[in-house]
């Protein structure tokens, strides 16, 4: 992920409702979130949800697709940790006791005994 790739993302991320979209696609897996499921849990109407969601999906961060008559949203996880990637990439400058607690955070969230840790 380049500079303005990543201010893109940053600016879509920039919105409260925005952000909490994205967090429940995290959550929510690969297999995404229909789109009335995905509004609920956000607390936005079908038409916010739609406004929001073209804004996060110019910037890369979700992506749709349809199922029928249902549209479902899933997180865009190369990018999301392109962006992460992007902000650590030159984190620690030979000190990694700087860049650890991260590490550890995205380490935690990945256990495969299913315990994961999305606050």
């Amino acid at each position: 992920m380049d500079e303005q790739q990543a201010v893109a993302a940053f600016a879509a991320l920039g919105q409260e409702h925005r952000l909490r979209i994205v967090r429940a696609l995290v959550t929510a897996g690969p297999d995404g979130l229909a789109a009335g499921a995905l509004a609920g849990e956000v607390g936005v109407s079908g038409t916010n949800l739609s406004f929001h969601a073209k804004e996060l999906s110019n910037a890369g961060l979700i992506q749709s697709r349809r199922e029928g008559r249902s549209i479902i949203y899933s997180a865009a996880y190369p990018a999301l940790s392109g962006l992460i990637e992007f902000l650590m990439r030159d984190c620690c400058q030979g000190r990694p006791e700087v860049c650890t607690p991260a590490v550890e955070a995205l380490a935690a969230c990945c256990t495969p005994t299913g315990d994961t840790a999305h606050a």
